[in-house]
């Protein structure tokens, strides 16, 4: 047996998360198993989504569990193998993050090739990033000249969509974030037309400032008062992709009044999970790993060193103290 350590939910939070839902334990870690392999991670993602999964609800994946470790997106690398399918030193892609070492089977890891740097697998060639692909283009199906607005623009998820809108011609391309710097980020770094601080106010005032002519797509992270102020700026016929809700993840958060104009402008309203459609993985690899390497698209990351610090970068990422991608390094 090695001694690893790792994250275990403590308590199932009551509205905003804090420090004291999580802990950090010690474990026992096995030697691999026939089939299994051990895998040392260097760095774990935080998302949004995990904050869902904290509450003992029935959803699209299981909660997780009070005394039990987290799990999430990682990278490492194998340190022992009793597998043929992976070798000592492959780098691997799995879904045991929150811990610095796991035993598993062989099949419950990816090998990966280093075409890029460890972390853009969690982010811009990742989850996150098939994400924004799959919502913009085959959810919201954005077409050339189409006016987009992206909600949580300056996130992982957020800040890819917009690039993508413009890498696939739209003609205007609008995103909403948390701060003066995010703004400014979006626009001379991220190449978005226009941008505002909902922290301001205001938000369906200040998109109808941004966005004068209307949204055709809405590319949705956060939901209420930037829901219901999209479906005031949208255009007949606009399609909205629901990608996630966070304003109303802690708390409930009132939800739009202003539902009647989906059908006057015959909107097109659709959630979707990202894990429904790994079809499109290939091509998303092929189309925006290139764009990548070419360096059109900018993958921004804030990282946060030592798996003790991983709930507090978690709590940061939920507070949205990120600019891209929110990382662990282990």
């Amino acid at each position: 047996m090695t001694v690893g350590r790792e994250i275990q939910l403590a308590s199932r939070p009551d509205g905003v998360p804090t420090a004291d839902n999580f802990r950090l334990v010690e474990v026992e870690v096995a030697e691999p198993g026939e089939g299994q392999v051990t895998v040392r991670n260097t760095v774990m993602s935080v998302d949004p989504y995990m904050r869902g999964r904290m509450n003992d609800a029935k959803s699209y994946v299981p909660p997780f569990q009070v005394g039990r470790a987290l799990d999430g997106g990682a990278v490492g690398e194998v340190v022992a193998s009793n597998s043929p399918d992976l070798a000592v030193g492959d780098l691997v892609l799995h879904g045991y993050g929150w811990r610095d070492l796991v035993t598993a089977d062989a099949k419950r890891f990816r090998r990966l090739d280093p075409v890029a740097p460890p972390s853009a697998f969690l982010g811009v060639l990742g989850m996150p990033g098939l994400t924004a692909y799959v919502g913009l283009l085959d959810i919201a199906a954005m077409k050339p000249g189409d006016t987009v607005f992206v909600s949580g623009a300056a996130g992982a998820v957020g800040s890819l969509a917009g690039q993508l809108a413009k890498l696939k011609g739209a003609a205007r391309v609008v995103g909403s974030a948390g701060s003066p710097a995010k703004v400014k980020h979006l626009v001379d770094e991220l190449g978005f037309d226009a941008a505002f601080n909902y922290r301001d106010g205001d938000v369906a005032g200040q998109l109808k400032q941004a966005a004068p002519d209307g949204v055709d797509v809405y590319f949705d992270n956060v939901g209420g008062d930037h829901l219901t102020a999209a479906i005031a700026r949208a255009k007949p016929f606009a399609r909205f992709a629901l990608c996630g809700g966070i304003a109303g993840y802690n708390e409930p958060v009132p939800g739009p009044d202003n539902m009647m104009a989906l059908i006057g402008k015959r909107i097109t309203m659709r959630g979707f999970i990202v894990s429904d459609h790994d079809d499109r993985m290939p091509d998303f690899l092929r189309e925006v790993g290139t764009w990548y390497a070419e360096g059109r698209i900018k993958a921004e990351e804030t990282v946060v060193a030592g798996l003790d610090n991983a709930p507090a970068a978690f709590l940061g990422m939920m507070r949205g103290e990120n600019t891209g991608k929110m990382l662990v390094t282990i």
